[in-house]
Protein backbone atom coordinates (compact mmCIF):
# COMPACT_ATOMS: atom_id res chain seq x y z
CA UNK A 1 0.00 0.00 0.00
CA UNK A 2 0.98 3.63 -0.26
CA UNK A 3 3.57 5.25 2.02
CA UNK A 4 3.10 8.93 2.87
CA UNK A 5 5.27 11.55 4.52
CA UNK A 6 3.75 13.56 7.38
CA UNK A 7 3.20 16.50 5.01
CA UNK A 8 1.55 14.27 2.40
CA UNK A 9 -0.75 12.83 5.05
CA UNK A 10 -1.85 16.33 6.08
CA UNK A 11 -2.56 17.23 2.44
CA UNK A 12 -4.48 13.97 1.85
CA UNK A 13 -6.94 14.78 4.65
CA UNK A 14 -8.72 17.18 2.29
CA UNK A 15 -9.93 14.10 0.44
CA UNK A 16 -11.88 11.08 1.67
CA UNK A 17 -9.80 9.04 4.12
CA UNK A 18 -8.72 5.48 3.35
CA UNK A 19 -10.06 2.52 5.37
CA UNK A 20 -6.66 1.51 6.84
CA UNK A 21 -3.76 3.56 8.20
CA UNK A 22 -0.55 2.52 9.96
CA UNK A 23 1.20 5.27 11.94
CA UNK A 24 4.56 3.90 13.03
CA UNK A 25 7.67 5.28 14.68
CA UNK A 26 8.99 6.53 18.03
CA UNK A 27 8.03 10.21 17.55
CA UNK A 28 4.80 9.85 19.50
CA UNK A 29 3.79 13.53 19.75
CA UNK A 30 3.54 13.95 15.96
CA UNK A 31 2.23 10.41 15.55
CA UNK A 32 -0.61 10.97 18.03
CA UNK A 33 -1.36 14.37 16.48
CA UNK A 34 -1.70 12.63 13.10
CA UNK A 35 -4.11 10.09 14.61
CA UNK A 36 -6.23 12.96 15.96
CA UNK A 37 -6.19 14.73 12.58
CA UNK A 38 -7.26 11.54 10.81
CA UNK A 39 -10.08 11.06 13.31
CA UNK A 40 -11.27 14.65 12.85
CA UNK A 41 -11.21 14.33 9.06
CA UNK A 42 -13.09 11.02 9.08
CA UNK A 43 -15.77 12.23 11.51
CA UNK A 44 -16.15 15.75 10.14
CA UNK A 45 -19.80 16.75 10.46
CA UNK A 46 -20.72 13.72 12.57
CA UNK A 47 -23.28 14.56 15.26
CA UNK A 48 -23.16 11.33 17.28
CA UNK A 49 -19.40 11.13 17.52
CA UNK A 50 -19.29 9.11 20.73
CA UNK A 51 -21.14 6.26 18.96
CA UNK A 52 -18.76 6.26 16.00
CA UNK A 53 -15.35 6.31 17.68
CA UNK A 54 -13.55 3.54 19.58
CA UNK A 55 -10.02 2.85 20.84
CA UNK A 56 -8.43 -0.50 21.66
CA UNK A 57 -5.16 -1.49 23.30
CA UNK A 58 -4.36 -5.09 22.46
CA UNK A 59 -2.40 -5.52 25.69
CA UNK A 60 -5.72 -5.55 27.50
CA UNK A 61 -8.41 -5.72 24.76
CA UNK A 62 -8.99 -8.61 22.40
CA UNK A 63 -8.34 -8.30 18.68
CA UNK A 64 -11.78 -9.83 18.14
CA UNK A 65 -13.38 -6.87 19.95
CA UNK A 66 -11.42 -4.38 17.84
CA UNK A 67 -12.41 -6.09 14.59
CA UNK A 68 -16.05 -6.36 15.69
CA UNK A 69 -16.07 -2.61 16.35
CA UNK A 70 -14.59 -1.96 12.92
CA UNK A 71 -17.26 -4.09 11.25
CA UNK A 72 -20.15 -2.21 12.89
CA UNK A 73 -22.06 0.18 10.69
CA UNK A 74 -21.72 3.86 11.64
CA UNK A 75 -24.64 5.46 13.47
CA UNK A 76 -26.09 8.47 11.61
CA UNK A 77 -22.69 9.07 10.04
CA UNK A 78 -20.81 8.20 6.88
CA UNK A 79 -17.95 6.64 8.82
CA UNK A 80 -16.73 5.38 12.13
CA UNK A 81 -13.14 5.41 13.45
CA UNK A 82 -11.37 2.61 15.31
CA UNK A 83 -7.87 3.15 16.73
CA UNK A 84 -5.69 0.19 17.71
CA UNK A 85 -2.48 0.36 19.77
CA UNK A 86 0.06 -2.11 21.16
CA UNK A 87 -0.52 -4.92 18.70
CA UNK A 88 3.16 -5.94 18.59
CA UNK A 89 2.52 -8.64 21.20
CA UNK A 90 -0.50 -10.03 19.37
CA UNK A 91 -0.68 -13.78 19.91
CA UNK A 92 -0.07 -15.91 16.86
CA UNK A 93 -3.47 -17.56 17.40
CA UNK A 94 -5.17 -14.15 17.06
CA UNK A 95 -3.24 -12.97 14.01
CA UNK A 96 -5.62 -14.69 11.61
CA UNK A 97 -8.53 -12.54 12.81
CA UNK A 98 -6.59 -9.35 12.16
CA UNK A 99 -5.16 -10.48 8.82
CA UNK A 100 -8.60 -11.48 7.59
CA UNK A 101 -9.95 -8.00 8.36
CA UNK A 102 -6.93 -6.26 6.81
CA UNK A 103 -7.50 -8.14 3.57
CA UNK A 104 -11.18 -7.13 3.49
CA UNK A 105 -11.74 -3.96 5.56
CA UNK A 106 -15.10 -2.30 6.05
CA UNK A 107 -15.42 0.67 3.64
CA UNK A 108 -17.42 2.57 6.29
CA UNK A 109 -14.63 2.42 8.90
CA UNK A 110 -11.30 4.22 9.17
CA UNK A 111 -9.08 1.90 11.20
CA UNK A 112 -5.87 3.48 12.51
CA UNK A 113 -3.03 1.29 13.79
CA UNK A 114 -0.49 3.09 15.99
CA UNK A 115 2.89 1.59 16.94
CA UNK A 116 6.38 2.54 18.08
CA UNK A 117 7.88 -0.13 15.84
CA UNK A 118 7.00 -3.38 14.06
CA UNK A 119 8.03 -7.00 14.40
CA UNK A 120 8.63 -7.82 10.75
CA UNK A 121 8.71 -11.54 11.46
CA UNK A 122 4.97 -11.56 12.09
CA UNK A 123 2.44 -12.38 9.41
CA UNK A 124 0.19 -9.56 10.62
CA UNK A 125 3.01 -7.03 10.08
CA UNK A 126 3.25 -7.98 6.41
CA UNK A 127 -0.53 -7.66 6.09
CA UNK A 128 -0.42 -4.21 7.73
CA UNK A 129 2.34 -2.99 5.42
CA UNK A 130 0.59 -4.43 2.35
CA UNK A 131 -2.87 -3.05 3.07
CA UNK A 132 -2.48 0.17 5.09
CA UNK A 133 -1.51 3.67 4.13
CA UNK A 134 1.78 3.83 6.05
CA UNK A 135 3.11 7.02 7.64
CA UNK A 136 6.51 6.88 9.33
CA UNK A 137 7.37 8.97 12.39
CA UNK A 138 11.14 8.60 12.96
CA UNK A 139 13.01 10.52 15.67
CA UNK A 140 13.49 14.15 14.71
CA UNK A 141 16.86 15.65 13.91
CA UNK A 142 18.04 18.41 16.21
CA UNK A 143 17.26 21.07 13.60
CA UNK A 144 13.68 19.79 13.20
CA UNK A 145 13.10 19.76 16.96
CA UNK A 146 14.54 23.25 17.20
CA UNK A 147 12.20 24.54 14.46
CA UNK A 148 9.22 22.96 16.25
CA UNK A 149 10.30 24.51 19.56
CA UNK A 150 10.55 27.95 17.94
CA UNK A 151 7.00 27.58 16.66
CA UNK A 152 5.74 26.47 20.08
CA UNK A 153 7.51 29.36 21.81
CA UNK A 154 5.94 31.79 19.34
CA UNK A 155 2.48 30.40 20.18
CA UNK A 156 3.22 31.01 23.86
CA UNK A 157 4.53 34.52 23.08
CA UNK A 158 7.91 33.73 24.62
CA UNK A 159 11.34 34.92 23.50
CA UNK A 160 14.60 33.00 23.76
CA UNK A 161 18.10 33.43 22.34
CA UNK A 162 19.17 30.90 19.73
CA UNK A 163 22.02 29.67 21.95
CA UNK A 164 19.62 29.08 24.85
CA UNK A 165 17.23 27.19 22.57
CA UNK A 166 20.13 24.98 21.43
CA UNK A 167 20.92 24.37 25.10
CA UNK A 168 17.32 23.25 25.72
CA UNK A 169 17.44 20.80 22.79
CA UNK A 170 20.83 19.51 23.94
CA UNK A 171 19.55 18.85 27.46
CA UNK A 172 16.06 17.57 26.68
CA UNK A 173 16.60 15.74 23.39
CA UNK A 174 14.35 15.70 20.32
CA UNK A 175 11.36 13.75 21.64
CA UNK A 176 8.60 16.33 21.13
CA UNK A 177 6.36 15.16 23.96
CA UNK A 178 9.21 15.63 26.42
CA UNK A 179 10.14 18.94 24.78
CA UNK A 180 6.50 20.11 24.95
CA UNK A 181 6.38 19.37 28.68
CA UNK A 182 9.67 21.13 29.39
CA UNK A 183 8.73 24.23 27.38
CA UNK A 184 5.44 24.49 29.26
CA UNK A 185 7.35 24.23 32.54
CA UNK A 186 9.68 27.03 31.41
CA UNK A 187 6.70 29.12 30.23
CA UNK A 188 5.13 28.96 33.69
CA UNK A 189 8.40 30.05 35.29
CA UNK A 190 8.82 33.13 33.06
CA UNK A 191 5.17 34.21 32.92
CA UNK A 192 6.10 37.66 34.25
CA UNK A 193 8.96 38.42 31.85
CA UNK A 194 8.10 36.30 28.79
CA UNK A 195 11.81 35.59 28.26
CA UNK A 196 13.60 32.26 28.77
CA UNK A 197 17.20 32.68 29.89
CA UNK A 198 20.05 30.23 30.32
CA UNK A 199 19.77 30.62 34.09
CA UNK A 200 16.11 29.55 34.05
CA UNK A 201 16.94 26.57 31.84
CA UNK A 202 19.73 25.48 34.19
CA UNK A 203 17.46 25.82 37.20
CA UNK A 204 14.40 24.02 35.85
CA UNK A 205 15.70 21.43 33.42
CA UNK A 206 18.77 21.01 35.49
CA UNK A 207 21.22 18.41 36.45
CA UNK A 208 19.19 15.28 35.77
CA UNK A 209 18.68 16.10 32.07
CA UNK A 210 22.34 16.95 31.61
CA UNK A 211 23.39 13.72 33.27
CA UNK A 212 20.91 11.77 31.15
CA UNK A 213 22.17 13.16 27.86
CA UNK A 214 25.86 13.23 28.64
CA UNK A 215 27.11 11.22 31.61
CA UNK A 216 24.83 8.19 31.29
CA UNK A 217 25.32 8.00 27.52
CA UNK A 218 29.09 8.40 27.86
CA UNK A 219 29.33 5.64 30.47
CA UNK A 220 27.23 3.27 28.36
CA UNK A 221 29.37 3.79 25.27
CA UNK A 222 32.54 3.42 27.31
CA UNK A 223 31.23 0.10 28.69
CA UNK A 224 31.64 1.46 32.21
CA UNK A 225 28.87 -0.53 33.87
CA UNK A 226 29.65 0.62 37.42
CA UNK A 227 29.53 4.35 36.61
CA UNK A 228 26.49 3.89 34.35
CA UNK A 229 24.55 2.19 37.16
CA UNK A 230 25.64 4.86 39.66
CA UNK A 231 24.37 7.58 37.31
CA UNK A 232 21.12 5.72 36.67
CA UNK A 233 20.45 5.31 40.39
CA UNK A 234 21.17 9.00 41.01
CA UNK A 235 18.71 9.98 38.28
CA UNK A 236 15.99 7.68 39.62
CA UNK A 237 16.57 8.88 43.17
CA UNK A 238 16.25 12.48 41.93
CA UNK A 239 12.74 11.60 40.68
CA UNK A 240 13.37 10.99 36.97
CA UNK A 241 10.59 8.89 35.38
CA UNK A 242 11.75 5.50 34.00
CA UNK A 243 9.86 5.99 30.72
CA UNK A 244 11.53 9.38 30.27
CA UNK A 245 14.96 7.81 30.87
CA UNK A 246 14.21 5.08 28.33
CA UNK A 247 13.32 7.81 25.85
CA UNK A 248 16.55 9.67 26.53
CA UNK A 249 18.65 6.52 26.12
CA UNK A 250 16.82 5.69 22.88
CA UNK A 251 17.31 9.26 21.66
CA UNK A 252 21.05 9.02 22.34
CA UNK A 253 21.31 5.82 20.30
CA UNK A 254 19.23 7.23 17.45
CA UNK A 255 21.55 10.26 17.31
CA UNK A 256 24.57 7.95 17.41
CA UNK A 257 23.23 6.01 14.42
CA UNK A 258 22.69 9.26 12.52
CA UNK A 259 26.09 10.62 13.56
CA UNK A 260 27.84 7.40 12.47
CA UNK A 261 26.36 7.81 9.00
CA UNK A 262 27.19 11.52 8.85
CA UNK A 263 30.76 10.97 10.03
CA UNK A 264 31.41 8.50 7.21
CA UNK A 265 29.69 10.76 4.70
CA UNK A 266 31.05 14.23 5.50
CA UNK A 267 33.31 14.15 8.55
CA UNK A 268 32.83 15.77 11.94
CA UNK A 269 31.66 19.08 10.45
CA UNK A 270 28.68 17.27 8.92
CA UNK A 271 27.96 15.60 12.28
CA UNK A 272 27.76 18.87 14.19
CA UNK A 273 25.72 20.61 11.52
CA UNK A 274 22.95 18.14 12.34
CA UNK A 275 23.54 17.35 16.03
CA UNK A 276 23.83 20.07 18.66
CA UNK A 277 26.56 19.46 21.25
CA UNK A 278 28.52 21.82 23.48
CA UNK A 279 32.02 22.41 22.04
CA UNK A 280 33.69 20.80 25.06
CA UNK A 281 31.85 17.52 24.36
CA UNK A 282 32.61 17.22 20.65
CA UNK A 283 36.01 15.50 20.72
CA UNK A 284 34.78 12.87 23.19
CA UNK A 285 31.64 12.31 21.10
CA UNK A 286 33.67 11.68 17.93
CA UNK A 287 35.97 9.35 19.85
CA UNK A 288 32.94 7.37 21.05
CA UNK A 289 31.61 7.15 17.50
CA UNK A 290 34.90 5.77 16.25
CA UNK A 291 35.11 3.21 19.08
CA UNK A 292 31.60 1.85 18.53
CA UNK A 293 30.61 0.13 15.32
CA UNK A 294 27.20 0.27 13.65
CA UNK A 295 26.30 -3.22 14.90
CA UNK A 296 26.72 -2.19 18.54
CA UNK A 297 24.62 0.95 18.02
CA UNK A 298 21.88 -1.12 16.32
CA UNK A 299 21.99 -3.59 19.23
CA UNK A 300 21.59 -0.67 21.64
CA UNK A 301 18.43 0.43 19.81
CA UNK A 302 17.00 -3.10 19.89
CA UNK A 303 17.71 -3.56 23.59
CA UNK A 304 16.19 -0.17 24.44
CA UNK A 305 13.02 -0.92 22.45
CA UNK A 306 12.69 -4.28 24.23
CA UNK A 307 13.10 -2.63 27.66
CA UNK A 308 10.50 0.02 26.76
CA UNK A 309 8.00 -2.69 25.81
CA UNK A 310 8.78 -4.65 28.98
CA UNK A 311 8.08 -1.58 31.14
CA UNK A 312 4.84 -0.83 29.32
CA UNK A 313 3.67 -4.43 29.71
CA UNK A 314 4.57 -4.56 33.43
CA UNK A 315 7.28 -7.21 33.15
CA UNK A 316 9.09 -6.75 36.50
CA UNK A 317 9.49 -3.23 37.88
CA UNK A 318 10.53 -0.26 35.69
CA UNK A 319 13.61 0.26 37.89
CA UNK A 320 14.72 -3.35 37.43
CA UNK A 321 14.15 -3.18 33.67
CA UNK A 322 16.31 -0.04 33.48
CA UNK A 323 19.06 -1.65 35.55
CA UNK A 324 19.03 -4.72 33.28
CA UNK A 325 19.11 -2.49 30.20
CA UNK A 326 22.07 -0.47 31.47
CA UNK A 327 23.96 -3.67 32.33
CA UNK A 328 23.37 -5.08 28.83
CA UNK A 329 24.26 -1.83 27.05
CA UNK A 330 27.46 -1.42 29.04
CA UNK A 331 28.62 -4.99 28.52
Amino acid sequence: MKTLTRAELEHSLREDPQPLYLLVGPERYLRDAAARSLTEAALRGTLLREFNEASFNLLRDSVQAAVAAAEQLPMMSDRRVVRVRDFARLREADEETLVRYLNNPSPATVMIFIADDLDKRKRSTKALLDNCVVVDFPPLKDAEAKAWAKSRLKELKLTVDDAVLSEIISLVGTDLQTLFNEIDKLASAVADTGRITSAVVDELIGRSRELSNFELGDHLLANNRKRALETLHRLLDDGAEPVMLIGLIAGNYHRLALAKHLLAKGGREEVFRNISLPPFKRDAYIANLQRNDAAKIARGLQLTAAADLAIKTSQATPRLQLELLVCELAS
